[in-house]
Order: structure tokens, then sequence, then C-alpha cells
């Protein structure tokens, strides 16, 4: 066969790569070459099993599977193109040709893999799961008497598979939480345009400003804005001096220093966010959710110092005040995406298992062998002694 990765009788075709390719170029990589591996693994089985027509059929299955991860990996065609989904759509078709491998193999051919199957095992299922806990035991026994029966490969099988099954599951959730994520920053960001132009456009309509009291008797107020600061005036005259006090620059630098204050708590708070070898880059995201959030929070928290919400804090008497108060509820927006951040990396462990293989016991050895009791007169074990 010309080509091991494509099953007799398919026509030869061609598949143009996009230029605008989406995903890790690595990862890419990393699937390719397991392909190229498995393939060559598959011919290593056939040549040792020649007329076997079991093998054969599986074979071809499994270099049918890679074929078709090696196209899912040029992207072409697609009903949907969406960014990086065709790796995970190849490393569906790459698992599958494993499997149908290890289905092929004979029992002796399974125990040299033994260790890398009861890896992934441990770190896709839970501790207790009990296709875990038998593959356990089953690498237990092998590991005692060197040989692998029938029922026991057939256990190995189911447990490998249904594992593949929630890596891929944990993949998928990983990538619809970074599209919910991708979505609501986008919204968030058009929703702090929107306040910043409209705040531009009528800057007194919700003005930012407040009016402490000054002098001895309290008689005189200042208007203070985030941009401009009037001087002291009467009371009466508070509603038209407002009205010229206010700019149209001051929402859009309230959201600018809100803004800066959120993209330095994101800088902070990735310190405690582990990569991911998926495709879909979750801290970024998460990164990019806290700016519109801290441009938002921090026009909401001036507005509802200026309602008088917090008392106390409604007489804020200098522009740099504002500015200050703005850089302090920018900031504050971690302690709304801080359950984010949380949902995140719990995600993130799930899809690389680490959690799993860190807090899973070994497994049990067999019970020993109960020692002789010796005969009345006897010497003593070695135990007693």
């Amino acid at each position: 066969m010309a080509d091991n990765d494509k099953p007799s009788g398919q026509k030869e075709t061609s598949y143009p790569v996009r230029r605008s390719e989406f995903g890790p170029w690595e990862l890419k990589a990393a699937v390719l070459s397991r392909a190229s591996e498995l393939s060559a693994l598959l011919d290593e089985r056939v040549e040792r099993h020649p007329g076997q027509q079991q093998v054969q059929v599986l074979a071809e299955r499994a270099r049918g599977e890679l074929h078709e991860a090696r196209c899912a990996l040029a992207h072409y065609n697609h009903a949907r193109f969406k960014p990086s989904a065709h790796l995970t759509v190849a490393r569906i078709h790459l698992d599958t040709a494993h499997n149908l491998l290890l289905r092929l193999s004979a029992p002796e051919e399974v125990i040299p893999m033994m260790p890398g199957v009861l890896a992934f095992v441990q770190e896709q299922l839970e501790p207790r799961d009990p296709r875990r806990v038998m593959v356990e035991i089953i690498d237990h026994k092998v590991s005692q008497t060197g040989r692998l029966s029938e029922s026991d490969r057939e256990s190995i099988l189911d447990a490998v598979g249904v594992a593949r099954q929630a890596s891929i599951g944990n993949a998928l959730r990983i990538r619809s939480f970074f599209y919910i994520v991708l979505w609501v920053t986008i919204v968030l960001a058009a929703a702090a345009s929107v306040v910043a132009i409209l705040g531009f456009v009528r800057d007194d309509i919700v003005p930012l400003c407040f009016t402490p009291p000054q002098g001895l008797g309290k008689v005189q107020y200042e208007v203070v804005c985030p941009v401009q600061v009037s001087e002291p005036i009467p009371a009466k005259r508070i509603d038209s001096v407002l009205a010229q006090t206010t700019s149209p620059l001051d929402y859009p630098v309230v959201e600018i220093v809100g803004l800066v204050a959120a993209g330095i708590a994101a800088a902070t708070s990735l310190r405690n966010i582990r990569g991911t070898s998926t495709p879909y880059n979750v801290p970024v995201a998460l990164a990019a959710l806290k700016l519109p959030t801290g441009a938002l929070t921090a026009v909401l928290g001036l507005l509802l110092m200026r309602g008088g919400f917090v008392p106390g804090l409604n007489a804020l008497d200098s522009s740099a005040q504002i500015i200050a108060w703005s850089i302090v509820f920018g900031y504050s927006q971690q302690l709304l995406t801080r359950l984010v951040d949380s949902q995140a990396q719990t995600l993130v462990n799930l899809g690389g298992g680490s959690n799993s293989v860190a807090k899973s016991p070994p497994p049990s050895p067999p019970p020993s062998p109960s020692l002789p009791v010796p005969a009345p007169g006897g010497p003593a074990s070695p135990a007693a002694m």
C-alpha cells in the first residue's frame, strides 16, 4: 500500500491547508507525528500476524481513522469552520485508531504498553472509578505474573475507551468555557464602549461629579468632576454650574483608569492560572475579561458613591480623589472575576488530569499468605521472635 494512512480502494485526494492556521502549530505537529507512529505500529502488527483476517480488517479500519485524522488537520471543507476545532476532531480519530491497534494486538503485545495505558487511565478517570481500579489490579497482576488474559485485555480496552471519551469531554468543556468567556468579554467591551460614547456625547445626563461643601459655614459648594473643578458657588447655582463643569472626557478618563487597574489585577492573577495543553488559551481569555469589567466597575462604583450608597463617601473634594477611587473600583473587579478564575482552574486541571494522578493512591498489594502456626513445643516462627 502506497499510503499507510489510507484504506485500500480510497481515491487519492489533495487537501489544501489554509494559510490562516488556527490553534497551536505544536499541537498539530504532535498529532501528525503520533499518526505516523501509529501507522508504523500498524504495519509492524500486520507483518507479525500474516494471514489473519481479523488483524487485516482492524488494521485497515485503523488506517482509515488515521487518514481521517490527517484530513481533519487540513481543516478543508468543514461545515462550520471553528478555530482549533480540527485539532479536537483529529484527536478523536487518532484515539479510535489507537484503540483498534490495542484490539488487534495479542495479549503478550499489550503487556509492554501497560505503563502508558495505566498512566492514561489514572490521568482521566476518578480514583474510585471501577474501570480504573480494574486496570490497576490487572497491572499489578501482570507485573507479578508477566501474563495477560483475554478477559483482562477486554477490561483494559473498555477502560481506555472510557478514558479517551473523558479526555475529549474535558477538552470540549474547556472549549465551551473559552467561548463563553470570549463572548461575555465582547459584550462587556461593547457595553463599556457605548457608555464611553454616550458620556462623551451627552456628558451632562449622568455626570460623574460630586458637590462637597466648602468654607466654615458650609454655605458654598464646589462641583468636582474627574477632569474639571468649579469655583465655590452657592447652593442655588449647583445645577447650572454642574452642566458647565462636566466634560466629555469624564467617562472616557474614568473607564481608561479602571481598565488600567483591571489590567494590573489581571497580570497579578495569572500567577494562579496554570497553562493548558488544549488549543484554547484560557488564561488570555480571562485576562481579557477583566479589562472591560474593570472599566465598567469604575463607572458604576463612582455612580454608587454619588448616589450615597456608601455612607460618608459621597462628597469627594478633588479630581485626584475621583481618579483614585476609579483605580480602586477598577481593581476591585477581581472580587467578581475570581469566581470565573476558580472555574477556569478547575477545568484546566481536569483537562490536564494532574490532580487525578496526584491524589490517586497506589494499588493495594494482594494479601500476603498467613504465616504457619508452629506446633506445640516446636520452634517459634521468625515473626514471633
